[in-house]
Formats: C-alpha cells, structure tokens, sequence
C-alpha cells in the first residue's frame, strides 16, 4: 500500500469545486481511495464563522464562566454558544466541552477549529460529513473518506480518524473467518475508514505544513462482508453512558 500527498492545493475558498482541485494535480488510478481532510471539506462549503454570530444563551454563559473559573484562562460565551449549537448532545461540560455531532461524531468543542481559518474567527465542521463524501465520491469516480482529527481515551495525542465516507464500506467484518490457528473470530470488526484516515493523516501532517489531500494506492478491502456502522449507538455505548452520568468535581 502507498499513500502520498496531492501537493500544490491552493487556499480553498468558498464555492471552491474540491474535485476538479483534485483531478488537476493527480491522475488517480480506478483503485484508488481519496482522503480529503474535514477542513477543506468545510472551506468550500463556507462553514466558517464569527464569534459575533451567537448570541450566548444563559446555559452558553454559565459553562463559559465555569471553565474560565476551571482553567484560569477567560473562555468566551460565544464559543460556548457555537458548541451548543453545532451539537446534538452535550457528554461533559467540564473539564471541556465533550459533545456529540449531529451525525454522529463524539468529539471536543464540536469540531470546531481555531486555526488554518484565515477570513474568520470559527471553521465548523461539515454539516453532513457523509454527503460530502458521497458528492465527491460520485464526481471522482473514487471512493472518499473526510477525515478530521481526534483524540484518544487513555492515550495522548491526535489521530486522524474518518467523519465521512463514500464508495467504501466503514468497516470489514472478519466475524466467522479462521485466526491463524484455526479458530473463528467472533468479534473482530476492523474499521477500516478510520485505519485510512490514520495512515493518510500520517503522510498529510499538521500546522502550517499540512497537506489537506491524500491518495491511498493498492490497498484491496478484500473478500470480506462489510459494514457502515461507526458510530455506536447510544444504547450499546457504555463510555457514552457513563460520562453523561458523571460530575465532574474539580
């Protein structure tokens, strides 16, 4: 398997048609599988944004001044406000703002970036991942996976992980297949998006430097059954369960 940068992408801009940004400067070959970072994705969708567009709510104000109590640092009411509104759920209000996306992406702040946005104050994530993927999916004639970057339970750091896809299962099932001895496997389900969006996230980097497209070669899904479920459910989600039972006590 290869995976390599598409380089010379310039600023996106608003309105921007991301594929033909695309197809100008690589020739992809029919197996290939596009990743196309969430920032970009957002750019040419115009999901940017002005602190000055939300109004704090009375809950915005509250959790603002509970973290600026928290972390000595002042957090403005409006980002606060951005989170709720950019949200489905909120898991943790503290020690930071924990929320679930409305499709479904469990992440900090709502996705919402600070930074890499030169004409604004917000960058939002895209409001359908999944949509996006399939537009783009269905131009270049490949399968698409919009990636964004998360942290880890238990682990520091970032990684690039999948909020998107299209042309692509999300996961390969090896549910029912022989391990190496011989025994079957009952509950090994590889999500394969995510494992894409990692690797290319790798290549991609981060900062001023960053890449925003990659393109992954000879890799092969192989005979396997396939799946889209990525995101757990509420029901099935214990972490999920826990947290939203849980009071933070500085």
């Amino acid at each position: 398997m290869e995976v390599f940068a598409v380089p010379g992408l310039p600023e996106v801009r608003p309105g921007d048609d991301l594929a033909e940004l695309i197809e100008r400067r690589v020739r992809l070959r029919p197996d290939d599988v596009v990743v196309v970072a969430s920032t970009v994705v957002s750019k040419a969708e115009g999901r940017t944004a002005e602190l000055s567009d939300f109004e704090p709510s009375a809950r915005a104000r509250e959790i603002a001044e509970r973290l600026t109590d928290l972390t000595g640092e002042r957090k403005d009411p409006r980002f606060a406000q951005a989170v709720l509104e950019e949200s489905e759920s909120l898991l943790l209000s503290a020690p930071f703002l924990l929320t679930k996306t409305r499709f479904g992406h469990v992440t900090v702040n709502a996705g919402i970036d600070r930074s890499n946005v030169p004409d604004a104050d917000l960058l939002l994530l895209p409001e359908d991942p999944g949509a996006s993927a399939q537009a783009l999916a269905e131009t270049l004639d490949r399968p698409v996976i919009v990636s964004d970057t998360s942290g880890r339970p238990f682990r520091h750091g970032q990684r690039g992980v999948a909020v998107g896809w299209a042309g692509i299962p999300a996961s390969r099932d090896w549910r029912g297949e022989p391990d190496r001895d011989g025994r079957e496997l009952d509950v090994t389900v590889q999500s394969v998006v995510d494992e894409l969006a990692a690797a290319s996230n790798l290549v991609a980097g981060e900062g001023g430097g960053g890449t925003p497209v990659t393109v992954v070669r000879d890799w092969q899904f192989g005979d396997h059954a396939g799946s889209d479920e990525l995101f757990r459910e509420r029901a099935d989600d214990l972490v999920r369960q826990a947290l939203e039972a849980w009071d933070y006590d500085s």
